[in-house]
């Protein structure tokens, strides 16, 4: 990548987040949206006008459009840790007939929400908040958490479009990959990169390690996919794509101690996420998504069940709102199931890395959040570059997911369901 290339990104990256911020500060000036929201079951009972007042880290007024659902849980954690008495906690016998919450750090057996989520997100935005600190001094450790946090998103949504233009350059070629970083950025979800949501990190880690294992730097690519694997579960997921490499290159051929040393980095990922899942933080993780969220890995009926009933309401009609959410949910699916198509023979490690991502969320046991888990599936915007090359699909495209996007930001700004 020429010095030139990075200069142009990091003008887009500059642009585009300026626009963003600037966006979201319009909207608070002159829209005003009040729940509640109505677009699925259980969401008008989180978006009653004031709800948001209940909440510490949702209610302060700088930066607030950016912190909304589970940004609550990374700014509690950054400000106080897992255990904060301040967000909702639920006892070991919890269950959706039994709604035993009780008090973090003061009640016995008793597990905040917090331990639903990775750390290592909200610990990066703590470490930044020692800087927002000293330009902010008289603000509210919130709103210092909260600036920071933004600018962690930030700097890692710059890292993943630096990342996914290299990785894309051998499928595509240099307007391709262009294309490819543009439409990142403004893909329908593409606003939670600039949000306090662990989009922008992760996506940074990820495509990171992708970029540099296909370049053989397997010291660094496992170091990122470590780091990948305690901000989101996903990325444990890593492991596949190296582990692929790693067999195709057939390097014990050559030398097995280089052989042995790059199945090591390969397995990183995986045994990165074993030392946190073994670990307090890994066994409570597990016991708050199955209390709490019940969400699961390959909950293959659960998911078939509720996939199947978000398919029934895309023909019922009973709730056009529900009827568009659940219709950008199924295309963003087969938008990632084709990109992914699309790049089996380009390079089938991205193939075999998207489609497993897809699964994994698609399998998670809960019908919701697909427009933004996809932002993680490098071939889906692989595709949309390579339709691209049509400058009537591409001024298309641009119209259509900016407008997609202005609507979705526009949802997120005012705390109504998104993704």
């Amino acid at each position: 990548m020429t010095k030139a290339t990075i200069y142009r990104i990091i003008l887009l990256w500059l642009g585009w987040l300026l626009i963003l911020l600037a966006f979201q500060n319009w909207l608070e000036m002159r829209v005003n949206l009040t729940g509640p929201d109505e677009v699925l079951e259980w969401t008008g009972g989180e978006t009653y006008p004031g709800y948001q007042l209940e909440k510490k880290y949702l209610s302060a007024t700088f930066m607030n459009a950016h912190a909304a659902w589970d940004s609550e849980y990374y700014l509690s954690i950054a400000a106080v840790g897992y255990d904060d008495h301040k967000v909702q906690a639920v006892a070991g016998d919890y269950d959706w007939q039994n709604e035993h919450f009780c008090t973090a750090g003061r009640d016995e057996d008793c597990y905040s929400l917090n331990y639903a989520f990775f750390p290592l997100y909200p610990w990066l935005t703590r470490a930044a908040a020692t800087v927002t600190r000293v330009f902010m001094p008289a603000s509210s450790r919130v709103a210092q958490i909260s600036l920071a946090g933004v600018l962690i998103s930030l700097l890692g949504t710059l890292g993943a479009m630096l990342a996914l233009y290299a990785l894309l350059l051998p499928a595509l070629d240099e307007q391709g990959a262009w294309r490819a970083v543009f439409y990142l950025i403004i893909f329908p979800s593409g606003f939670f990169l600039a949000q306090v949501y662990t989009e922008g990190l992760f996506l940074g880690l990820t495509f990171g390690a992708l970029a540099l294992l296909q370049k053989r730097e397997w010291g660094w690519a496992a170091l990122l996919a470590a780091l990948a694997a305690w901000t989101r579960p996903g990325g444990a997921i890593l492991v596949l794509p190296m582990v692929v490499v790693w067999w195709r290159e057939q390097s014990w051929k050559v030398d097995w101690k280089v052989a042995a040393a790059r199945a090591l980095a390969a397995l990183a990922p995986v045994l990165s996420y074993g030392v946190w899942s073994l670990s307090p933080l890994g066994e409570r993780f597990h016991l708050v998504e199955e209390l709490y969220f019940g969400r699961g890995l390959l909950a293959l009926r659960q998911s078939l069940e509720v996939w199947g009933q978000a398919y029934q309401f895309l023909f019922s009609g009973s709730n056009p709102q529900t009827v568009f959410y659940y219709s950008l949910e199924f295309t963003a699916v087969a938008l990632a199931l084709a990109g992914c198509w699309f790049m089996r023979k380009r390079a089938p490690e991205l193939a075999l890395y998207g489609l497993a991502l897809t699964g994994f969320a698609f399998t998670s046991g809960s019908a919701q959040g697909m427009l933004r888990y996809v932002l993680t599936v490098p071939g889906l915007f692989a595709l949309l570059a390579y339709w691209g090359r049509r400058p009537l699909f591409d001024r298309l495209w641009t119209l259509l997911s900016l407008l997609l996007m202005g609507l979705e930001v526009t949802l997120f700004t005012f705390n109504f369901w998104v993704a």
